[in-house]
């Protein structure tokens, strides 16, 4: 045993606090602030309105992650700070940060009991309307990637309209959208959720052709007459008896040949790739109280029981990838 090391040990049990350093820094608007320019401490602690002793303890945290650079007694922004977390043009993750900070940080203080009890407690039943607002910013960042890459991989344009189940602020549906300007869209989404969408879609031209209705999956009918129906991001946070009452509540409401598009994270035989997957299970399990990541062969078997046909698997890039699958 003795070149059995505990540093892997020791970097997971401490993983926990380079996040909230992140969080913290990025909340007193650090990134931000050091994108007026270079500053010393003193000029950085008057900037974000943060006594100076415990600004240096977040600076030198920033320091240590690579995310700030030190330059005698000067900091700046690394590239990839000024890039996605100053408030620059393009990709912005302050949001996701918020979100994880905000949201998902406390819920996993209860992973043990969660696990303990064979279930966690549902949230976004008891969200506020200002942590819907962080909970769907938050959500929009992490996947804007995986929606862009839909739009792209699959051919929208052969549908006329696509109904988008759970589809939070409408971003899934933007990109699609953009590139297909003969689509019609619809968004089905809790009330809280809607609330959210109907404010982001007004922010685009595409918003426009999209109709937000507000409903619970499980108790309201879904809209009828789509021929491509988009479940994205949603399968991980149902229970796998739920997953198969969807997919037959959507196979009800749709004539055969219809198209079903299931983008997730969906795990290989091991259930140990995507690395992310295993990882983001816990996420689930403590935000929904019946969640998980799951393996691609679940998804085969809930298609097979629910009049769908499965056509093929397409990776989005990165670790999501969809499953595609026709009304039969």
């Amino acid at each position: 045993m003795a070149d059995v090391s505990p540093d892997p040990i020791m970097r997971l049990a401490t993983g926990f606090m380079p996040a909230k350093h992140l969080f913290a820094a990025s909340a007193i608007g650090l990134f931000e602030k050091l994108a007026e320019g270079p500053a010393t401490l003193d000029e950085l602690a008057a900037r974000c309105g943060v006594p100076r002793r415990t600004l240096g303890i977040s600076a030198d945290a920033m320091a240590s992650l690579g995310l700030i650079e030190r330059d005698g007694e000067r900091y700046c922004n690394s590239a990839a700070a000024a890039a996605f977390l100053a408030g620059a043009p393009g990709i912005d993750l302050r949001p996701m940060l918020r979100f994880f900070d905000h949201i998902s940080y406390g819920l996993w203080a209860g992973l043990e009991s969660a696990v303990r009890g064979g279930e966690g407690r549902r949230q976004f039943d008891s969200f506020t309307a200002e942590q819907q607002q962080i909970f769907s910013a938050g959500v929009e960042v992490i996947t804007a990637g995986t929606a862009v890459a839909l739009a792209a991989n699959y051919d929208f344009a052969q549908h006329r309209r696509v109904l988008d189940v759970g589809g939070g602020t409408g971003s899934f549906l933007i990109p699609i959208l953009r590139r297909c300007p003969g689509l019609q869209a619809t968004l089905f989404e809790l009330p809280g959720a809607c609330a959210v969408a109907r404010r982001r879609l007004a922010q685009v031209p595409e918003g426009a052709r999209v109709t937000v209705v507000e409903g619970d999956f499980f108790k309201d009918p879904l809209p009828d007459g789509h021929d491509v129906l988009i479940v994205a991001n949603t399968v991980h946070v149902l229970s796998a008896a739920h997953n198969l009452e969807l997919l037959r509540n959507m196979r009800s409401h749709v004539a055969n040949g219809a198209r079903l598009l299931l983008a997730d994270l969906w795990m290989d035989p091991t259930h140990t790739q995507p690395a992310i997957a295993p990882m983001m299970s816990g996420e689930y399990l403590v935000m929904s109280g019946e969640g998980q990541a799951y393996g691609e062969e679940a998804a085969d078997a809930w298609l097979a029981q629910t009049g769908w046909r499965k056509l093929e698997r397409r990776p989005l890039g990165g670790a999501p990838s969809v499953i595609i699958a026709e009304a039969a």
